[in-house]
């Protein structure tokens, strides 16, 4: 089967967009950020931005998602096992795009931040545990996942209430061998 093409007109209209927003997101808060300040930015009208996005915070979603994969992308990730290596760079880009999004307008917005940080990393789990494990579909490493994805996420949560004092990869190396072998 043919995979269909994305117009460039499409994708260069959503890029304006999305760098409307990053670069407003740098002078306001969020919350003071409005369709027009993107559209006017952007220089495209408001059914155009509508033709993107369902509304600001679709378009929140989709920019904090973007630069989290950015952030995820490596070839590490397509290894099969889930290895120490691969907890701590998974960490480090974790706490990375966070300390990134604490000079930006997102201060406020955690419970949105932390839901896609969690979505992205149960996807990444999920195919590793399904490489690692041999299959395709598990439900209970769809559950392990979850876990892991929510057990990464408070660690670095608990990394930045902690004050960052210690490096990611050293604040996360100690509790390594309990993620790889369990509680045993």
């Amino acid at each position: 089967m043919k995979e269909a093409k994305t117009d460039p007109r499409i994708l260069r209209t959503r890029k304006l967009i999305i760098d409307a927003f990053i670069e407003l997101s740098s002078k306001k808060e969020f919350k003071h950020i409005t369709i027009k300040d993107i559209t006017t930015e952007a220089m495209i009208n408001r059914a155009t931005f509508y033709y993107h996005f369902e509304d600001i915070y679709d378009l929140l979603d989709k920019v904090l998602s973007e630069v989290l994969l950015v952030n995820l992308n490596s070839d590490l990730y397509e290894s099969d096992n889930l290895t120490e290596e691969v907890f701590v760079s998974i960490f480090t880009a974790i706490t990375n795009f966070q300390k990134s999004l604490s000079t930006r307008c997102y201060r406020g917005y955690e419970d949105t931040i932390g839901r896609i940080i969690m979505d992205q990393l149960e996807i990444i789990f999920y195919k590793m545990l399904c490489k690692q494990n041999k299959t395709d579909d598990d439900e209970g490493l769809r559950i392990h996942s979850v876990i892991l994805s929510w057990g990464i996420y408070g660690a670095s949560v608990e990394w930045r209430r902690n004050g960052m004092k210690a490096s990611p990869d050293e604040f996360i190396k100690s509790a390594i061998p309990y993620l790889i072998n369990g509680t045993n």
